[in-house]
């Protein structure tokens, strides 16, 4: 289906092994990515999807944060239908894997099923409050109930003036900050405040950065939130005003505030932002260049119809260039679609045959999982401020070794 999104587990619940053709065991421990030796680092071009990835929401379904994540439960909890007819669950878990032979998605069983932890996914409905709750913005009137108690001693005791001015200054800072931001933050169904990007991202965008890392940052989306997240990114970036990350302008990344778009047809795939244009018409490299040399963060909204006119499957997906002869630049895409099913995956990769050559090959997802290609794991992408971190330093690890292992064969 289209609109599937699977994959997921949280500290707490149980996460099922992959199944054996998918297993990695080098992909069971991330290694830091300060521990690695290489001289000079390749630079990294990091592919992200934005729906139930660093977003809790879908500006195509109209979902809201509480919405999208109550259906999105319903695409990672499993059972069956039993030989009556009724449908028995399997785990009380939620899991990107099935737990078991011939278990099924709630999802892939019944479809879209609104208010599901209310009614058959009843059970469920800890996850998603847990969930709803790490999701919450940072609330104001808990800052300033702190910083006005302490106002009110300093003046109370009479301490320097100027004591109890620094205090209402900071006080008033925090308030401005912490109240409701219009590219930042999101007003739930339930009437609460939440992030509207994951602190998981900007937690990425942090470490890359401390770790001394050249990297760029593409959105790749077939939604129309592309103009809105770019505002945010910039927000944040340039004004320093996310209240978990305000350090970030010491970064100095620049955001392109011009969404690209990239479509595609049998006579090729052309990509277009803003004056340039590049077709696959004159080969494939050049699209790959362009990519490859991407500063800063910017974004593309994919072909959705083409994906949905080759049934959701790999052939219409989002392309991805890979160079393994590259020794400067690496890629990978991270979007809660990939899938190790080739008929019903987001994502089409397409691997250089030679160095400095035009032709590819279609790469299957199972040949590049957890290398170049990612799964979201949405609960752990929001509970795991590190997760997205984690999950690159599993792909730059595992990349190197299928290198030296022969991935260019």
């Amino acid at each position: 289906m289209a609109d599937e999104h699977e994959g997921t587990e949280d500290r707490g619940t149980r996460e099922p092994e992959r199944p054996p053709a998918a297993r990695d065991p080098a992909a069971t421990v991330p290694p830091g990515l300060g521990s690695e030796k290489q001289a000079p680092r390749k630079k990294l071009v990091l592919h992200m999807d934005l729906n139930n990835t660093i977003l809790v929401s879908d500006s195509v379904t109209g979902q809201g944060t509480v919405a999208a994540l109550d259906y999105f439960l319903t695409t990672v909890t499993w059972g069956r239908m039993s030989e009556s007819g009724k449908w028995e669950w399997l785990s009380d878990s939620a899991s990107m894997f099935p737990p078991c032979s011939g278990a099924a998605s709630y999802y892939s069983q019944f479809g879209r099923s609104p208010c599901f932890t209310s009614v058959a996914g009843r059970r469920f409905r800890g996850l998603l409050e847990e969930h709803l709750e790490l999701l919450r913005w940072p609330e104001g009137a808990k800052v300033s109930v702190t910083w006005c108690r302490d106002l009110r001693s300093a003046l109370r005791e009479r301490r320097c003036l100027i004591v109890a001015q620094i205090y209402l200054v900071v006080m008033v800072s925090c308030l401005c900050v912490l109240q409701k931001d219009p590219q930042l933050s999101v007003r739930g169904e339930d009437g609460r405040l939440y992030h509207w990007i994951l602190p998981s991202f900007f937690q990425l965008i942090r470490d890359l950065a401390q770790e001394g890392r050249e990297f760029a940052i593409v959105f790749r989306t077939f939604g129309s939130d592309l103009p809105r997240v770019l505002r945010a990114m910039s927000r944040a970036l340039k004004e320093g005003l996310h209240p978990l990350f305000p350090d970030l302008p010491e970064l100095q990344l620049s955001v392109d505030m011009t969404p690209g778009k990239i479509r595609c047809s049998r006579r090729g795939i052309v990509l277009s932002r803003a004056e340039d244009r590049l077709s696959t018409s004159n080969g494939e490299r050049g699209l790959y260049q362009y990519l490859s040399s991407v500063q800063g963060l910017g974004g593309f909204q994919d072909h959705f119809d083409w994906w949905a006119s080759n049934t959701f499957s790999i052939r219409g997906g989002k392309p991805l260039w890979i160079d393994p002869f590259d020794q400067h630049v690496q890629h990978i895409f991270i979007d809660d679609n990939i899938r190790q099913n080739d008929e019903d995956t987001i994502v089409s990769p397409k691997v250089f045959l030679e160095p400095g050559g035009s032709d590819t090959r279609p790469a299957s997802t199972s040949e590049l999982y957890d290398i170049s290609l990612v799964r979201t794991n949405l609960l752990q992408a929001i509970s795991d401020h590190s997760y997205f971190t984690g999950r690159v330093h599993i792909c730059l690890e595992n990349y190197e070794r299928n290198l030296q292992n022969g991935f260019t064969d």
